[in-house]
C-alpha cells in the first residue's frame, strides 16, 4: 500500500470542497520568514508517513518567529524510521469547539468500503470504539452510488452529535466518502475532524492510503513509486518500479535493505519467488551469517523477460558476495522461464561471484538443465536445485561456495551478441526487440527458435525465422518474451537470435 503524507491528502480533500486549515510548506530555514508572515502563530508538523506524530514530538505549537526557526532546525532532517524529515507543514491554529472522527476503509471481510464516524475524536478509533461505543456510527458503502449528506443524517444523530452541527457534519463526511471512492482509497481517515468556533467543519489531519495498483490511474497523487518502502526510494527501486508498473504479467517487488556495504561483509543479492518461501530462504541464509542486500519477489508466473530485468537489477548492486534465488519449492510458475531470464542476465553481466538457485515447481528439471548447462562459460560457479533439495541444504552449499570462491583475474566482459547483425527484427510488448542475424540463422541446423517458440508465432522462410503473424500482433503480447530466441539459440543453435530488453535508468542497460 502507498501512503500519502498529510499535506498531499489535505490538498486532495480540498479539491472536493472539504475545508482544511490555511498552511504553507517549509523545506528549509529560508522559508521561515514568509511562512510566519503568512500564518503567524501556528502548528508545525513533520510530514512523515506515520501516525501518532504528536506523541513522538513531531507536532509543535509555535508562538514566535524565533520559535519557528528553532523547531524547523530541530525537525528538518530528523530521521523517523528509515526516512529523514524533508518537509514541514506550518498551519494556522484553529479555535476548536469539538473534535470528531471520520474515516472510510476497505473491509476485506465485508467486501466493501465501510464508513466510521464518531462524535469523539483525537484518540485512535480503536480506543474510541472500546471506551465510547455509543459515539460510533458505522455504514457499509456502495461504491457505485454517489453519497448525499442526507444518507448520513440519521446515523450522525445516533452518536449524540448536537443538532446545530449535524447538517455541516453530514455535508463534510459525504464529501469525504465520495473523495475516498473516487480516489480508490484503501483508507482515508480524518482525525481529528474539528468543529471550529465559527461552525466550520475542518480536516485538522489526514491519512490517506491507496492500493499500489490504483496509483497509475491517479497522477494527482504525485507518487513516484507505489511501494510502502519506509524510506525515500533509491535509484534501483525506481528502476524496478518502472519495470513492474509497465508489465502486468506476474509480480516483481524489489526493495533495497542495505547499500553502503563493503565486499566480503556477507551481503548477498536475494531473489525470491513467493513471500513465504522467500522468508524461509532468508532465514536459512541468516543461519550462516548472510544478510540480504535487497529483497526481491518475482511470482505469479512472470515472463522470462521480467525475471531477466529483476536479475539484472539485483546484480547491479555493488559489493554483493553472491546471488541466491529460492522460493517455496512448489511454485506453479514455469521455472524454465525463470531459468532463461536469469541465464540471460548472468551471461550479459558475467558476475564474479557464486550463484545458487532453487527453482522448484513446474518444469524444474528443464530449468535446472538450462541453468547448469548454459552457464558453463562463466567464471562464476552456478548451482541449481529443485524442490527435493531443502532451502537449508541450498544455503549450506552457498556458504561453501562463497568461502571457497576464487576471484577471477582480469576484467568482466560480455559474452552474448557482440557481433550480432540485425537482418530481421520485430518489437515486443515491453519495448524490447527480437532480432535475427541471418548470416548465422541460414546455417542453423535445428532452428531451435522456431521449435521452442511456445506461442508458435515463428515460421521458417528461405531457411531463416520470420513472424507468422503481424509485427503489431507480436508487439501487443503474442510474443511473450520467453527468450528462447536468444538463450536456446546461443546454447544449441547457431547464435543468430538476440532479444534486447531495455531497463531505463540502469547503468549499462544497452546489452
Amino acid at each position: 500500500m502507498s501512503k500519502l503524507v498529510e499535506h498531499n491528502g489535505k490538498e486532495l480533500l480540498k479539491s472536493y470542497g472539504f475545508k482544511i486549515p490555511d498552511g504553507v510548506l517549509i523545506h528549509s530555514v529560508d522559508d521561515i520568514e514568509a511562512a510566519f508572515n503568512s500564518i503567524g502563530p501556528g502548528v508545525l508538523k513533520a510530514q512523515v508517513q506515520i501516525t501518532g506524530r504528536a506523541g513522538k514530538g513531531l507536532v509543535r505549537f509555535i508562538e514566535s518567529k524565533q520559535e519557528l526557526l528553532n523547531n524547523v532546525r530541530d525537525l528538518m532532517g530528523l530521521k523517523v524510521g528509515n526516512s529523514p524529515v524533508k518537509e514541514l507543514l506550518y498551519e494556522e491554529k484553529l479555535k476548536i469547539e469539538k473534535e470528531l472522527y471520520a474515516g472510510i476503509i476497505v473491509d476485506r471481510q465485508v467486501g466493501a468500503p465501510v464508513f466510521l464516524f464518531s462524535s469523539r475524536g483525537g484518540s485512535g478509533i480503536e480506543q474510541i470504539v472500546k471506551e465510547y461505543p455509543e459515539s460510533i456510527f458505522r455504514s457499509i458503502i456502495d461504491p457505485d452510488k454517489k453519497i448525499d449528506p442526507s444518507d448520513f443524517t440519521e446515523g450522525l444523530k445516533q452518536t449524540g452529535l448536537s443538532s446545530e452541527i449535524i447538517g455541516v457534519a453530514a455535508e463534510a463526511v459525504a464529501l469525504l466518502v465520495n473523495c475516498a471512492i473516487d480516489l480508490e482509497a484503501e483508507n482515508l481517515e480524518v482525525n481529528p475532524l474539528v468543529v471550529t468556533a465559527n461552525g466550520d467543519v475542518v480536516a485538522a489531519d489526514c491519512h490517506l492510503t491507496v492500493d499500489d495498483y490504483a496509483v497509475f490511474r491517479h497522477p494527482e497523487f504525485h507518487i513516484e513509486i507505489a511501494r510502502e518502502l519506509g524510506h525515500p526510494p533509491t535509484r534501483l527501486e525506481k528502476v524496478a518500479w518502472d519495470v513492474e508498473k509497465n508489465d502486468y504479467r506476474g509480480t516483481f517487488y524489489f526493495i533495497q535493505l542495505e547499500m553502503n556495504f563493503k565486499k566480503g561483509k556477507g551481503y548477498i543479492g536475494f531473489h525470491g519467488a513467493g513471500g513465504g518461501g522467500s522468508m524461509m530462504s532468508m532465514d536459512a541464509l541468516d543461519a550462516y551469517g548472510y544478510k540480504p542486500a535487497n529483497f526481491c519477489d518475482t511470482s505469479g508466473n512472470p515472463p522470462a523477460s521480467k525475471i531477466y530485468r529483476a536479475a539484472r537489477i539485483i546484480l547491479s548492486q555493488g559489493n554483493i558476495d553472491g546471488y541466491f534465488g529460492s522460493g517455496s519449492g512448489v511454485a506453479s510458475q514455469e521455472q524454465y522461464h525463470s531459468a532463461r531470464g536469469i541465464v540471460k542476465a548472468l551471461l550479459e553481466v558475467d558476475p564474479d561471484l557464486p550463484v545458487v538457485l532453487r527453482l522448484g515447481g513446474n518444469g524444474e528439471d528443464q530449468a535446472i538443465r538450462i541453468m547448469e548447462e548454459y552457464t558453463k562459460s562463466l567464471h562464476a560457479e552456478v548451482r541449481c536445485f529443485g524442490k527435493d533439495t531443502s532451502v537449508s541444504e541450498c544455503a549450506q552449499v552457498f556458504d561453501q561456495m562463497v568461502k571457497s570462491y576464487k576471484k577471477r583475474k582480469g576484467s568482466v566482459g560480455r559474452t552474448m551478441g557482440s557481433t550480432h547483425k540485425k537482418s530481421y527484427a520485430y518489437p515486443t510488448v515491453t519495448g524490447g526487440t527480437v532480432s535475427f542475424d541471418y548470416s548465422r540463422c541460414s546455417f542453423c541446423a535445428n532452428k531451435v527458435c522456431i521449435e521452442g517458440c511456445s506461442t508458435g508465432i515463428l515460421q521458417e522462410e528461405n531457411g531463416c525465422p520470420v513472424l507468422s503473424i503481424s509485427q503489431e500482433e507480436a508487439s501487443s503480447g503474442r510474443c511473450i518474451e520467453c527468450l528462447v530466441c536468444e538463450v536456446e539459440c546461443q546454447a544449441s543453435g547457431n547464435g543468430g537470435g538476440k532479444v534486447t530488453l531495455p531497463i531505463p535508468g540502469l547503468e549499462g542497460e544497452d546489452w
